[in-house]
């Protein structure tokens, strides 16, 4: 509910949002210029009748003086047959200019305050204004929802720059915002009479006068009391007329001053809501307060911006929402996915599910968590894809879901799994997810698998799901459950194979180093990407590609992967059979979530066989001379000691910090988890200075090297699930 509060007025009132802001903020830069062209006020204090008797002897003809809140003083005046008005100094009456009011800055003001409509435009602005007032309060709600509450708002927000720009703009802003808005309501109201103004009349004009002639305006008694700085506006007596008095508004109040007693006459306090218009008209404009000015301008430029930002992460919604073909009725499917996501990317998860199902032969139903049915009259399996949104909260799709569960619970031959997507940067990754789970779990069906969940939708984490999706479901699909997703259409690509570097074949482990360039004449260069990003390759005459971690990257100026041969693999079969020249075609899909942090703190690169890919391209771009301490494990140094030749040269020139491999068809036979645990206490000390950990193979690997881990972090209180959770700790396992 709140998001769509936020996002609709946004849709709605775009435009008009955007043409008040682009106006008020041209209006803010007025305070700061005027002031930077007032001179400094006087050493001393300057009294009214002083500035007047100044200005008496400079110009002739005076009939009004006029302060403006930026403290310019201006004076009109009559010479010629002509009405003048002039800038003058305050500490001395000297005229410094002209005084010419902006065509410009009265343009703007009149656009800005009714569009240029009179009454329905000051209509029309209100409403400009109490949209911004709305985006505003929602906006800050939902960005303290995404840091984790008020406290944290002005903690660094987490996710990458693409993810939070929008926000990131909108804490900088907000308060500005909130502020310009609430004071341009008010100041529309009072403008269409909906607030009482206790201001609106003048004092009665007293009579009679005093008799006799008038005193110089610098003797005037009323004139002497006021301070130059608290005057508004001081008008002169009418030329022959002997009644006419002085009419003084200063900042207390108004009234009139005796031209021939020098006696201040029916002087009217201002009145409270007076104080009041006059204060929120200053927090308005910032007129009088030049530094808030500038401020509330910085905030109004920030509305265009993101404006623009939300108008494209609607419209990114809009077009990347997945339809979902072969989609069945929920009376007649035998399988239900429901899904729970903020911007479409988890439709793209369920589609590629979905797939999968109906070509093993499943009747399938794909709907939003939020149209959770009381029954499905033929379904078995219920699965569950949802992501989080901020701190643990529901995303658009999912927020009345929890609620529909109470009132309609599962029915007990259903069996149900839940996937979360989430980011670990957040506070509570996934949090959503494990309500979901928490809240099946405490119902009559039965879990068909515990909850997993997947960081920043990582598709080799989703194709370990679906295996044991798969093997859950059992027989009944008749084919393994192979989740091969890719988010996007990615532009593919022509590679030539310049070089391959042989391993393994000795201790039946034949792997392949190969390195490719743009094919001769394709016309294309290298596309972008670094090393820990994935290439999918197409072999000859499949539809589906197969992912491996590029242990490059552009800058090298080539694409180079690890390959190991296994029994049966069409594509690694495929590379290992290619020759020198031969080509392939691929797609480079980016995976910025396994990469080392930049910085001074030490890295633990951790790997087994192939797994070494990645981490070796990590090394050999380690210009800055990171500390990197790599952890491999292989069969046997003479046979398949991947990169040995690089990674001597990379401790020779200090690339690499230390190398610790171990072998396991040796006679000191050993796993990489082994020399973790030999290492402990250095690694303790690796740790307790930030280190970063990054693991790279096969997923058995990790686990064991996780449960070394654990062994290892157990002195400091910490364990690998809390190096996750700080963003320290980062797999690519297959």
């Amino acid at each position: 509910m709140l998001r769509s509060l936020h996002s609709i007025p946004g849709l709605l009132a775009a435009l008009l949002v955007m043409l008040l802001a682009i106006s008020g903020a041209t209006l803010a830069l007025n305070p700061a210029l005027e002031r930077l062209h007032t001179p400094p006020p006087a050493a001393a204090e300057v009294s009214v009748a002083q500035l007047a008797g100044r200005v008496a002897g400079q110009l002739n003809g005076v009939e009004q003086i006029r302060r403006t809140p930026s403290g310019t003083l201006i004076v009109y005046h009559h010479e010629h047959g002509q009405t003048l008005a002039s800038s003058v100094d305050p500490r001395t009456g000297a005229v410094l200019a002209p005084y010419t009011p902006s065509a410009f800055a009265r343009w703007v003001k009149e656009l800005h305050r009714s569009l240029f409509l009179d009454t329905p435009g000051h209509v029309v602005s209100a409403l400009g204004a109490l949209a911004m007032l709305l985006l505003s309060a929602s906006g800050a709600v939902l960005l303290a929802r995404r840091a984790g509450g008020w406290g944290k708002l002005l903690r660094p927000l987490r996710g990458s720059f693409s993810q939070r720009w929008h926000a990131e703009v909108g804490r900088l802003t907000i308060l500005g915002l909130l502020l310009s808005a609430l004071s341009g309501l008010y100041l529309s109201a009072s403008t269409l009479g909906l607030i009482a103004d206790d201001g609106q009349s003048q004092p009665a004009l007293p009579t009679p006068i005093s008799a006799g002639p008038a005193l110089p305006v610098e003797s005037l008694s009323a004139l002497q009391a006021v301070d130059l700085n608290d005057l508004r506006e001081l008008v002169y007596p009418a030329p022959g007329n002997p009644q006419d008095p002085y009419s003084l508004r200063t900042r207390s109040g108004e009234g009139y001053v005796d031209p021939a007693s020098g006696a201040l006459l029916a002087f009217q306090p201002e009145g409270a809501m007076q104080q009041v218009a006059g204060f929120i008209y200053q927090l308005h404009t910032g007129e009088g307060l030049w530094w808030l000015g500038l401020l509330l301008g910085v905030s109004a430029l920030g509305v265009p911006l993101m404006s623009l930002t939300g108008l494209w992460l609607w419209w990114r919604r809009r077009r990347d929402a997945v339809a979902i073909d072969d989609n069945c009725p929920a009376d007649t499917a035998d399988c239900v996915i429901l899904v729970g996501s903020e911007s479409n990317g988890t439709w793209g998860f369920a589609r590629t599910l979905q797939q999968a199902l109906v070509a093993a032969g499943r009747r399938v139903h794909s709907a939003p968590m939020n149209q959770l049915r009381n029954d499905y009259p033929k379904a078995r399996q219920l699965l569950i894809l949802t992501a989080t949104h901020g701190d643990g909260d529901a995303p658009a799709s999912a927020q009345g879901f929890l609620a529909r569960l109470q009132q309609r619970p599962l029915a007990p031959d259903l069996a149900y799994a839940v996937l979360g997507f989430g980011d670990r940067q957040f506070p509570r990754f996934c949090g959503f997810a494990e309500q979901v789970q928490n809240a099946l779990d405490a119902g009559a069906a039965q879990c068909l698998l515990p909850l997993e969940t997947i960081d920043r939708q990582s598709p080799q984490a989703f194709q370990r799901w679906g295996r044991a999706l798969g093997q859950a479901l059992g027989q009944a699909l008749g084919l393994p459950l192979d989740l091969q997703h890719q988010a996007h259409a990615l532009p593919c690509h022509e590679w030539q194979l310049v070089e391959s570097v042989a391993y393994g074949d000795q201790v039946q482990a034949p792997t392949r180093i190969l390195r490719f360039k743009a094919a001769d004449g394709s016309g294309q260069p290298l596309p972008e990407f670094q090393a820990g990003d994935l290439v999918g390759i197409l072999p000859p005459g499949t539809a589906q590609p197969r992912f491996y971690s590029l242990a490059s990257s552009r800058a090298d100026g080539v694409l180079e992967i690890c390959v190991r041969k296994h029994p049966g693999g069409l594509c690694s079969g495929f590379l290992h059979e290619l020759q020198l020249g031969a080509r392939i075609q691929g797609f480079i899909q980016p995976n910025p979530q396994f990469r080392p942090a930049q910085g001074a703190q030490p890295v633990i690169l951790i790997g087994a066989g192939t797994g070494i890919g990645p981490l070796a391209g990590f090394i050999r771009g380690n210009r800055a001379r990171q500390p990197m301490h790599l952890y491999w494990g292989g069969r046997h140094p003479a046979s398949d000691f991947l990169y040995e030749p690089e990674l001597k040269g990379y401790l020779a020139d200090r690339r690499l910090t230390a190398l610790r491999a171990a072998f396991s068809q040796v006679q000191e036979r050993g796993y990489v988890q082994d020399r973790l645990l030999a290492d402990a206490l250095a690694l303790r000390r690796l740790v307790e200075k930030g280190a970063q950990v990054l693991v790279c193979g096969s997923r058995e690997m990790a686990k064991g090297v996780m449960q070394a881990l654990d062994e290892v972090l157990a002195p400091l209180n910490l364990s690998v699930l809390t190096l996750k959770a700080q963003g320290r700790y980062r797999e690519d396992v297959y």
